[in-house]
């Protein structure tokens, strides 16, 4: 005869329920959010991208310092710095070189370049786990990295033909290597917040830049954009990621980051007719297709129904 469920039980699967879909959508929309961090940038005139850096982690760091008090209060969110540690410190300096190099790539190679090399963060992420930590990696995962690496060195052959600036595409791969690094490093030490590590980086790379900038000065226009730049675009979707990312399974959140990179060529193509070339296509459908099979391929290892005695997954290497 079959029981009936618990009012309590009942209760308690709606409100995972609800907070799954909680979750997906403050990812999603930081993935929105994030997408648009190539067509703020073109609207900015500023010449100098170390003012734009400036700028745009100040208001970052603003923001976020904000967000940290008004949810933990000032001891809290003093509190979450404190208790970074060394890999705190870690994720911040991989954060802060991801942001720096993302806005001077943008000076030197295409949005969809950026985007479609950096969508391979999870599997190089993968990669690195297993040179540094030895975690375990599956066959198919492998076949998955090696598709990646593929897909980045199509987009990177225009490099060598100069037709895109090789600078352009090796700050792409900077950003790829620092984000699967800080990855990593989060996997390693799970206490790591990652709210006030992103905090510290964009603090980071604010002092950078104002080392390197030769003038700070931008016009009433460019503001308004630095503002979005930083505010919207990079502090209100870490905001969002890093509060939904926890009520979601992680090949979840994965897929939903995709978006990013779907959309964020579509608004620079349609805001500024900034159009991919052939190889960028190419070697990013590579890219992609391979994310997409490895998420998909965790989808269903995750979704399948434990083997009686089993009592969890199993722990890293």
């Amino acid at each position: 005869m079959t029981e009936l469920a618990s009012p309590a039980s009942a209760a308690d699967a709606g409100s995972s329920a609800r907070a799954t879909r909680r979750g997906a959508l403050l990812v999603f929309f930081s993935a929105l959010l994030w997408s648009l961090g190539g067509a703020i940038a073109r609207y900015i005139e500023a010449p100098d991208p170390w003012a734009v850096i400036f700028w745009r982690s100040l208001w970052a760091a603003a923001f976020l310092i904000a967000y940290m008090v008004w949810r933990d209060g000032w001891r809290g969110a003093m509190r979450l710095f404190r208790d970074m540690g060394l890999p705190g410190l870690a994720v911040a300096a991989c954060f802060a070189t991801a942001s720096t190099c993302f806005v001077v790539a943008l000076s030197h190679t295409t949005v969809a370049n950026i985007l479609l090399i950096q969508a391979g963060v999870p599997l190089i992420a993968a990669l690195f786990g297993w040179i540094a930590l030895r975690e375990k990696v599956s066959g198919g995962t492998w076949v998955a990295i090696f598709f990646v690496i593929v897909g980045v060195a199509v987009m990177v052959s225009e490099s060598l033909g100069g037709s895109v600036s090789p600078i352009g595409d090796g700050l792409a791969l900077a950003i790829t290597c620092a984000l699967a690094t800080a990855t990593v490093i989060t996997r390693r030490f799970a206490h790591v917040r990652m709210t006030p590590a992103t905090c510290l980086g964009t603090i980071f790379a604010a002092l950078l830049a104002l080392t390197q900038a030769s003038l700070l000065e931008a016009s009433g226009r460019d503001m308004v954009f630095l503002f979005a730049f930083g505010v919207l675009n990079l502090g209100l979707g870490l905001a969002c990621f890093a509060t939904g990312a926890r009520m979601i399974p992680a090949a979840m959140a994965a897929l939903l980051g995709t978006f990013e990179t779907i959309l964020g060529p579509v608004w620079v193509w349609l805001a500024h007719a900034e159009v991919p070339s052939g190889r960028t296509l190419i070697g990013g459908g590579i890219v992609f297709a391979a994310l997409l099979v490895h998420i998909a391929r965790e989808f269903r290892r995750h979704s399948q129904p434990r083997r009686p005695g089993v009592t969890g997954l199993p722990a890293p290497n």
